[in-house]
């Protein structure tokens, strides 16, 4: 096996990673994992963290954004695969950009979302490289690239 780089794209307040990790850990894949910032506060107050102070909200929330799109951009040049997790909580915009942002630059994508997703997540399905509907089913496709 070789060195493999995987972009976790997804929200942040739940244990989905560490639940694939250990699924790919379990079936023996060595990976890289490179994703979003997983600490929140950090991911929304890293803007005024390096560009000061800004006006309003409105502001605060664009320069972290500014900075957050950045990093998903360097950690995605580096990502052999991508795996966009919708999970049942939370809304899940950045989800869907990420896994626009893989597709755009060509970086295969699995989309794990649950069965109740299909309709509003067919746009991404067609486009998806493979859709699964739990993270073991995800695991054991990584598995199976890279055995």
């Amino acid at each position: 096996m070789y060195d493999v780089s995987i972009y976790l794209a997804g929200e942040i307040h739940s244990d989905w990673r560490d639940r694939f990790r250990a699924a790919l850990e379990e079936r023996g894949v060595e990976a890289i994992f490179l994703g979003p910032q997983e600490v929140h506060e950090r991911s929304d107050d890293i803007g005024e963290a390096i560009l000061g102070k800004q006006p309003n909200d409105r502001y605060r929330d664009l320069m972290g954004a500014s900075v957050n799109t950045l990093r998903t951009r360097v950690h995605m040049r580096h990502a052999d695969l991508a795996v966009a997790c919708f999970t049942d909580k939370y809304r899940q915009w950045n989800t869907a950009s990420d896994a626009g942002a893989a597709i755009a630059a060509g970086i295969p994508l699995i989309l794990v979302r649950p069965g109740e997703f299909i309709h509003a997540l067919k746009e991404l399905d067609a486009q998806a490289d493979l859709t699964v509907e739990s993270l073991e089913q995800a695991a054991d496709a990584v598995a199976y690239i890279f055995e």
